[in-house]
């Protein structure tokens, strides 16, 4: 059963697009679908971590707006974050999914139970993962993810009980 869920955001969370404002201020789009998975994942017992490469304001506030307890920027060793995170929980990288689209993803991923990348994510991590994921960064492929691993969880009535 999986009990954690780990998100990369630019590429899997955004569309993976940068942009900056004549200010210099960076934006990024998130996906509400995305988000009402993830808080209802969160409001059933489980967890969701954001390990990223980038540091980012943005990503602060969308964690906290969602109520995710596990955030970490700016991390070139994905890999070291994660069995941190997995050990500080009591759990197994058996019971870990995790969303990743890029290079500095593969070793993250090559841990985990299940491992996942959306449908624009790079050749050699649609190689490794377990499952390619039918919509692309950004466009809600979290919620496709979760969606998928709440009925492998057989939790889908608690899923909708936690909005219906």
């Amino acid at each position: 059963m999986t009990k954690l869920i780990v998100l990369d955001v630019d590429g899997c969370l955004s569309d993976g697009k940068l942009t900056y404002s004549s200010n210099g201020v960076e934006t990024k789009s998130f996906n509400v679908k995305d988000g009402l998975a993830i808080s209802s994942w969160i409001k059933m017992g489980n967890h969701v971590a954001i390990i990223t490469g980038r540091k980012s304001s943005i990503v602060k506030r969308r964690a906290k707006e969602l109520g995710i307890k596990h955030l970490y920027q700016g991390v070139k060793d994905k890999q070291k974050i994660l069995k941190e995170v997995v050990d500080s929980l009591g759990l197994n990288l058996y019971e870990v999914a995790a969303i990743g689209d890029d290079l500095n993803d593969y070793h993250m991923l090559c841990l985990v139970g299940k491992s996942f990348t959306p449908s624009d994510g790079v050749k050699e991590i649609k190689e490794i993962v377990k499952r390619v994921l039918s919509k692309n960064g950004g466009d809600g492929v979290v919620r496709e993810m979760i969606d998928l691993l709440v009925d492998e969880n057989d939790q889908r009535e608690e899923f909708m009980r936690v909005w219906i």
